[in-house]
């Protein structure tokens, strides 16, 4: 099943007193990249989410948020008692605070260094994030892949539209290819008779021939039909596969090899009614090309 490389997905939790939010975000990108933002406390979990993404995702730049807020009173830090008279000690030695020319205000000596501490259970409190935050990727990338199987659909129809335009195109350049000979050989014919009449001379059939037969030779796009038809047919079963695996960058290699043939056929055909249809099936072709580029 085919899907898109942009979407989005939330998943949030409440255990214990704590809300827990997670989303993640994707958008185009040729392989996985992560962005994870983690409040400072939870930056140890980064590496254990962008795992939990990769298992998931598998192309696009895919930006992660995640958020705790703890409601309940074990968020508080813990005060270093001893710490914080040592400060106030040495603060007293001061001759303007003995004197009292300057109050002694509690408030900013908290933001000295080892007066607030992690609670005791902090390492705890981590692995519990790290448990319900893994939980919350799967259920926010559920919402993402939903949302990546939509935009897949449509398309999905988009890239057999395209399909079905360059396939009828390249029958109609099948068909028209036999007559792309029977056309020079006529106009070469006629072209050697006039230069001969006016000089009372007759052509040899044998040279006629040999120059039919090298032209015919060098504009004989049959091989290039054929490969283009087999292209087609691959772009065909990807687009009809049932499995989730990622055909994005597949789709993209095979559409420069699409190019390529009709590209080949271009040079190769003089016809200008060949050559208008060459030209539809490259802007058809280019246009698979950028749709392939947000397929996962």
């Amino acid at each position: 099943m085919i899907r898109s490389m942009t979407g989005f997905g939330d998943a949030a939790a409440q255990e214990g007193g704590v809300h827990y939010f997670l989303e993640v975000r994707s958008l185009n990108n040729k392989y996985f990249k992560a962005v994870i933002r983690l409040p400072d406390d939870l930056q140890s979990l980064e590496a254990d989410l962008e795992s939990s993404l990769r298992k998931r995702l598998s192309r696009g730049t895919v930006t992660l948020t995640a958020k705790r807020t703890n409601a309940s009173a074990s968020a508080a830090l813990e005060i270093n008692t001893a710490a914080l008279d040592r400060y106030i000690a040495q603060l007293k030695g001061s001759e303007s605070i003995s004197k009292g020319d300057i109050a002694l205000d509690i408030t900013p000596l908290l933001a000295l260094p080892g007066v607030l501490n992690p609670p005791a259970d902090d390492e705890a409190r981590l692995d519990k994030a790290r448990e319900v935050f893994r939980r919350l990727v799967d259920e926010a990338s559920d919402h993402l892949i939903s949302m990546r199987q939509r935009e897949g659909h449509l398309l999905l129809t988009e890239l057999k539209g395209h399909r079905d335009y360059i396939a009828e195109r390249l029958e109609e350049i099948a068909r028209l290819a036999p007559g792309v000979i029977d056309d020079y050989e006529q106009r070469l014919k006629q072209r050697i008779e006039n230069l001969l009449e006016g000089a009372g001379q007759s052509f040899e059939p044998q040279e006629f021939v040999r120059e039919i037969a090298v032209y015919a030779e060098k504009t004989d796009i049959a091989e290039e039909i054929a490969r283009l038809r087999g292209h087609i047919g691959q772009f065909t079963d990807m687009l009809d596969a049932e499995d989730d695996r990622p055909i994005g960058r597949t789709l993209d290699f095979l559409s420069q090899e699409m190019l390529r043939e009709a590209n080949t056929i271009a040079s190769k055909t003089p016809d200008a009614a060949v050559s208008r249809l060459i030209v539809e099936i490259k802007g058809a072709i280019d246009r698979i090309k950028e749709q392939s580029a947000n397929v996962e």
